[in-house]
């Protein structure tokens, strides 16, 4: 077994597309998100005005409202670039004046002046409240689009084992191998540690690029490690478990690389889903676990549900070596 897992590591080192799908696409896309919506750098940087009584609410951590005297002063600054957007408040109505360069900021504002014009309104018909814990198990952006890039591409990562499986079969080293005197048990487990230390190799790297270079904050090591584990693991099964169905390398990749994008869309990878299917996939456990581990609460659901789908799948490995 651990001459198997050797000559597979050696082979996977030299693997272009592996590292392409391991380490350099999810990195790149986890930049590409950092830079484009800016999530690690804190809050926008907006430059508001108001004419008249500003509906801000008075906070340190909210940019400062400058007066404007006019409306129509208001516009001029908007079109030159000046202010982001303007509250204009009048008896009984609050509107914005928003610069098109803006779209965020004027958004913020948008949603302030509704908020502000609920007094004006009557008071709301429903009770807000919030959970105080809320904020604090949640991934801030940077993070999330690390976490969420690495586990997309993850899935992409652990199929080229189990594709290798069916090119090693139709080149017949696959039967050479069954035809020694080693047991198939550990043929099948040669290659799994060979897939598992490969992808437990680009996360890691992956873990400590975003969090040294775009300031993502994944949690205690210990339960990031046991949350990579089980996520690898869990992909891994799936991935079996599809592959297991092919009669071919090119079937076995199609079918898995459209699990792996359908899955990974659906969980909520790089943007939020409020569906009840988004808990089916191991990405938004695995997203959850680590925004339990930012709130300081247990992984272990995440970790069960993780594993438990391992367990029910990686089985279907055995189905792939056979001749």
């Amino acid at each position: 077994m651990l001459l198997i897992l050797a000559q597979d590591l050696r082979r996977r080192s030299r693997d272009s597309t592996l590292l392409v799908f391991a380490i350099v696409l999810p990195l790149g896309m986890a930049f590409m998100f950092d830079l484009v919506i800016g999530g690690s750098r804190g809050p926008v940087a907006a430059r508001y005005g108001a004419v008249g009584a500003s509906p801000f609410p008075s906070s340190p951590a909210l940019p400062p409202v400058a007066p404007v005297a006019s409306e129509q002063e208001a516009r001029e600054l908007v079109e030159r670039g000046r202010l982001d957007a303007v509250f204009v408040t009048g008896p009984g109505s609050i509107h914005v004046i928003g610069s098109v360069d803006a779209p965020i900021a004027v958004q913020v504002a948008r949603e302030i002046a509704e908020s502000a014009a609920l007094p004006l309104r009557g008071p709301p018909p429903i009770e807000i409240i919030e959970d105080a814990t809320a904020a604090t198990r949640e991934l801030d952006p940077a993070t999330h689009y690390a976490a969420g890039s690495a586990v997309f591409f993850m899935f992409f990562a652990v199929l080229f084992g189990f594709t290798g499986l069916y090119a090693e079969r139709s080149a017949g080293t696959l039967a050479r191998l069954l035809a020694a005197p080693v047991p198939r048990a550990c043929v099948a487990a040669g290659k799994l540690l060979s897939g598992l230390l490969a992808a437990l190799a680009g996360m890691a790297v992956l873990v400590g690029a975003t969090s040294l270079l775009m300031g993502a904050r994944w949690g205690h090591p210990a339960g990031v490690a046991a949350l990579c584990v089980a996520c690898v693991l869990a992909a891994m099964g799936l991935s079996a478990f599809v592959a297991s169905f092919a009669r071919t390398a090119e079937q076995a990749a199609t079918w898995q690389s459209v699990m792996a994008t359908a899955l990974g869309l659906l969980g909520g990878s790089f943007f939020p889903v409020s569906s009840w299917f988004v808990q089916l996939t191991p990405h938004h456990w695995f997203l959850r676990g680590l925004a339990d581990l930012h709130g300081g609460a247990s992984p272990l659901p995440s970790l069960a549900v993780l594993l438990g789908v391992a367990a029910l799948t990686l089985p279907f490995a055995a189905r792939l070596v056979r001749v």
